[in-house]
């Protein structure tokens, strides 16, 4: 999840310059196929551009590889998406590429279990 002031340019390159693993999890996710749930990616929250996000439950998806070694950066990013209301999922690259069903049973789960927003 990159931080911008300008996210328009960001999220075009991010879109395009996708990790494997984001890449299968978005053709798992992209239109409406987890309980017609719609995603959006790379989309610019508060200052951060997260990889995927369930508007309406407000749900964040964050794909994590080796260019994330900074938990503590993490942590605070979590923090003040959850202050705003949004629940924030993470999963590693491996994850995704090794086990997508397991992943998105989370997903489902999460979605369940969230309440829609007004």
């Amino acid at each position: 999840m990159a931080t911008t002031k300008d996210p328009s340019d960001s999220q075009r390159r991010l879109r395009t310059d996708q990790t494997d693993a984001e890449t299968v999890l978005w053709n798992r996710i992209r239109n409406r196929r987890i309980d017609g749930h719609r995603f959006v990616r790379q989309e610019p929250i508060i200052g951060y551009i997260c990889d995927f996000v369930c508007r309406e439950k407000r749900i964040v998806i964050e794909v994590d590889g080796g260019q994330h070694h900074e938990s503590a950066a993490d942590a605070v990013r979590d923090e003040r998406l959850s202050e705003k209301g949004y629940k924030v999922l993470r999963f590693w690259n491996n994850e995704v590429l090794g086990n997508i069903e397991g992943v998105l049973t989370v997903i489902q789960s999460e979605l369940a279990e969230t309440e829609d927003t007004p």
